[in-house]
């Protein structure tokens, strides 16, 4: 059986350059459950200092803290999300899910002709 025609959006944010896309969001979100930037990084098989660049990269465009890192030690480190990135985590996801319902809707009226009953 053949898939059916669909559409596939790829939402990023810019500034001066990229900023904030699905790559970024996908790591904040496991941070947010993992606590670790090192364990969302390999959550995702991503090397530690490609996570780290990235986010670091993230905050100077965005102009504010993504994390709040705290260091190791007898208690070991950790990492959660500033509120300012849970805010934007939140308005990226439900940005991306209002577009992708439009873009259904708009798909299904323009590519009608091309789709299977």
């Amino acid at each position: 059986m053949t898939t059916p025609l669909h559409p596939v959006l790829s939402i990023r944010l810019f500034r001066e350059e990229k900023c904030f896309g699905s790559g970024v969001a996908q790591l904040l979100r496991h941070v947010d459950e993992q606590h670790s930037l090192r364990a969302a990084a390999q959550a995702m098989d991503m090397a530690y200092s490609k996570a780290w660049t990235m986010l670091r990269r993230c905050e100077e465009i965005l102009g504010f803290p993504l994390l709040i890192r705290t260091t190791g030690g007898r208690h070991g480190g950790g990492a959660s999300l500033t509120p300012e990135a849970r805010a934007m985590l939140e308005t990226y996801e439900r940005y991306c899910r209002r577009l992708r319902q439009a873009s259904e809707e708009l798909f299904r009226e323009e590519f009608r002709d091309f789709l299977a009953e």
